[in-house]
């Protein structure tokens, strides 16, 4: 019969890690949960125990501890995925980015801001690279960008005869 897992002694950096994920209101959840167990464990908690205060499934809760056990803090990470490679370089990725970043009023576009059909549209044109909207919207939102929603009705007015062609507003 097997006994029961046991934690090892956590390093000074490892338990400062730790303790920061483990009550982080800004990490991925996951990590947060995945750190709350190792924590747990830490303090001598038994695997029943961590299972009960983390309401995680049992399963879960062994496969991070002996993660964590066997690779330290890079166990707590998720682990490569396994599927198909990226049909887009790494330099076309960093030139949608590098777009992103720079205003378009600078790369004398007639606007000062990036709406996503308009980065859209300088990438495949003006940039000539072939890429997928949905792939462009994944790598702004993996970067943490936002961009603003199409204006259509507030602004200046792009034609200055517009109140002479509109007529009075009332009969």
């Amino acid at each position: 019969m097997r006994g029961p897992l046991r934690m090892r002694e956590l390093t000074d950096e490892e338990n400062r890690v730790i303790r920061k994920l483990a009550h982080s209101q800004t990490a991925a959840m996951r990590l947060v949960a995945r750190a709350r167990i190792i924590e747990l464990a830490s303090q001598d908690k038994t695997i029943p125990e961590i299972i009960e205060q983390t309401g995680n499934a049992p399963g879960m809760v062994r496969k991070w501890f002996k993660r964590f056990l066997k690779l330290g803090l890079g166990g707590l990470e998720d682990a490569a995925r396994s599927g198909a490679p990226s049909r887009y370089t790494p330099e076309a990725k960093a030139q949608v980015l590098h777009a992103a970043r720079t205003r378009p009023s600078d790369l004398g576009l007639p606007y000062a801001s990036w709406t996503f059909e308009r980065l859209a549209t300088y990438v495949h044109e003006q940039l000539g690279v072939r890429m997928k909207k949905t792939r462009i919207f994944e790598i702004l939102q993996d970067e943490g960008l936002r961009w603003r929603h199409q204006e259509t009705w507030f602004g200046e007015r792009l034609d200055p005869e517009f109140a002479q062609k509109r007529g009075p507003s009332k009969p």
